[in-house]
This record gives C-alpha cells, sequence and structure tokens, in this order.
C-alpha cells in the first residue's frame, strides 16, 4: 500500500472518530441485548432500532477500522440513545454488561439462597438447589466440603443477568477462600481441627448469635463441650435436620430426627457438615473462642445468659422463661 493511501485512511480514521465524539452520551438511558454469535450487522441494526447510534453504516465502518466487528461481547448493556459509535463499540468490546445485585445474608442456607440466585441466573429455585447440593460440583469448584453448603460467602455481589449457577457458584466460594488468611490458617493449624469442622462450628455459632460481640463466647461453650466429649445439643441442627426454623422446637421434633446425624441431642460431636454459610465474624469467633462456659440461654431481647454449671443454667432458663412470659403478657 502507498504512503499516500496509507495517510488518505489514517486522516479519515482520524475524522470519523472526531465526528463520533461530536455526539455525547446525554440521551435516555435504554437496554440492548447483543445475544452471543450476533453479527456486526445485527448489532448495528438493534442499536439503530432502539436509537443508540444514528448510523448503522458509520458504526459498522468504524467496528471494522479499529478491527472490533468480531469482539463484540454478548450481553445486555445500559446504553444511551444519541451515543458516539466510538463509545459504544468501547463498551461492546469490554463487555461493560449491565449487572444486577445479588445480597446473601449470613447464616443462611443453599435453600435459602436458592429463590435469590435464581432472580439472578433465569433457572428455577429448585433446580439452583439441587445444582449446589451435588458433590460433583462442590468438588469441581474445590469446596472443602462435600457439597458448597457453607461455603457460599455471605456477602452482596454483581452479576450479569443469566449468568450460570456454577459461576455464582464459583465467585461466592472464591470470596470464601479469600477469608483464609495465613494468620487464620495458622490459629485454625493450633485448634487440632480441620478446616471442614471449623466451618461447621462456625455455621452453629452463626446460627445461635444474634448479637456478633457474644459469639465468641458461645463458641466457647462449643469448644467445651467438645472437649468434654458432652454432646452439643444445639437447637439450630435439629433445625437443620427438620428443614428449616419453627417457633417452638419441642421434645416431640427433636425426637422425630433421632437418627438424624444432624440431631446433636442424639449424637456426639459435631454434625456432618456445616447447616448454613457463616459469615467472617462467626469464622473468627470459632477460631478465637472466649470463657469457661459449659451452657447459654436466649433471652427474648436475643442476648444470652452463659453459665458454668447446670443448676445454674436451669436457674437461668426459669429467669428466662419468666422474661418471655412477662413480655408476652
Amino acid at each position: 500500500m502507498s504512503r499516500r493511501r496509507r495517510g488518505l485512511i489514517a486522516g479519515g480514521a482520524t475524522c470519523l472518530a472526531l465526528l463520533a465524539w461530536v455526539w455525547l452520551d446525554e440521551g435516555t438511558p435504554v437496554q440492548v441485548s447483543v445475544p452471543a454469535g450476533a453479527t456486526l450487522a445485527e448489532v448495528a441494526d438493534s442499536l439503530a432500532a432502539r436509537d443508540v447510534i444514528r448510523w448503522e453504516a458509520l458504526f459498522k465502518l468504524q467496528a471494522r477500522l479499529v478491527r472490533a466487528e468480531r469482539g463484540l461481547r454478548a450481553g445486555t448493556y445500559a446504553l444511551r440513545t444519541g451515543s458516539s459509535s466510538l463509545s459504544v463499540l468501547r463498551t461492546l468490546q469490554r463487555g461493560e454488561v449491565m449487572t444486577v445485585a445479588m445480597t446473601i445474608p449470613e447464616g443462611f442456607r443453599i435453600a435459602q439462597m436458592a429463590s435469590r440466585i435464581s432472580a439472578v441466573t433465569g433457572v428455577a429455585p429448585d433446580s439452583v438447589a439441587a445444582l449446589l447440593e451435588e458433590p460433583a460440583l462442590a468438588e469441581r469448584l474445590g469446596s472443602p466440603g462435600h457439597t458448597l453448603e457453607g461455603y457460599l460467602f455471605p456477602d452482596t455481589y454483581r452479576f450479569a443477568q443469566g449468568v450460570s449457577v456454577a459461576s455464582v457458584a464459583g465467585a461466592m466460594l472464591s470470596r470464601y477462600q479469600g477469608v483464609w488468611t495465613p494468620e487464620r490458617r495458622e490459629r485454625l493449624d493450633s485448634l487440632g481441627l480441620t478446616e471442614h469442622e471449623l466451618v461447621t462450628l462456625a455455621s452453629i455459632v452463626q446460627a445461635e448469635a444474634r448479637l456478633e460481640q457474644e459469639m465468641p463466647q458461645i463458641a466457647g461453650v462449643y469448644h467445651n463441650r467438645l472437649d468434654r466429649g458432652w454432646r452439643l445439643q444445639a437447637d439450630p441442627t435439629v433445625l437443620y435436620a427438620l428443614g428449616g426454623y419453627r417457633e417452638r422446637l419441642l421434645y416431640a421434633a427433636i425426637d422425630s430426627v433421632q437418627d438424624n446425624p444432624y440431631n446433636t441431642y442424639a449424637h456426639g460431636g459435631l454434625p456432618p457438615g456445616p447447616i448454613g454459610a457463616p459469615g467472617e465474624a462467626a469464622i473468627d469467633a470459632a477460631l478465637n473462642p472466649t470463657g469457661d462456659y459449659l451452657y447459654f440461654v436466649a433471652w427474648p431481647d436475643g442476648s444470652h445468659v452463659f453459665t458454668r454449671s447446670l443448676v445454674e443454667h436451669n436457674r437461668a432458663k426459669a429467669n428466662a422463661q419468666r422474661a418471655r412470659d412477662g413480655s408476652a403478657s
């Protein structure tokens, strides 16, 4: 190619770029979907139909000049009418798709997460739960547990609409893995617990605590019980075995899941795995338990009374019941 011709092409590209920047992105916000495998002509037609660009021919020419015609990424984009062609091309090349927020509270089980993940992925909640409970997916993603229960870290995430369930799970597991600093690993080693055991304990602490400042004491009670070979007798593990929350946990309900390994009234040691997703504070509490208490009882305001003997515990239970009766009257 001659020097003159190269100069004309370069000059033409510069002029086109200057023209493209004349229109600032100040129009009306619109959503535009770019399907996977869409051609440049199809993308240009869709953008023009939504008034995002003024001239399809100019958009296609600029895409070819900057060699972007094969690099436009699929997805749903938030664009503005009257945008410059180059700014739209840049957005599509970078794949700056629309994202939606998804918040998973601390303590959520997979069964509770499923509807929120469904809203982002478009997969039915039952199918989401079934996939997340698959050991094969947990193994592929590198989960410390048999399934992903307890390892999908509670946080607020942003995902592109229609993202796969596996991608969501991978991001949540990665966030969990980021919690494990070298200092926390060192502390875990000193306790003589596996990571899976620690997270299982942290999930129980998360379920029991209403006040974050009490988490280390609650963790201390369970550590002390484990050290003595006592049963944990943790109500949240029984509720997990029963399938979810109940206003009152009666002895008949506890007996109905006598054989379930998550019934810590009937079985010693820790249950087989986490009963929910513990947050960072619960993990730290399980790593750093405090106190020499062996019992605790909840009060109507969500706080707990911690005691060292069964006599003290029974007295605290009676006081707590009187307080509940008084608040109900």
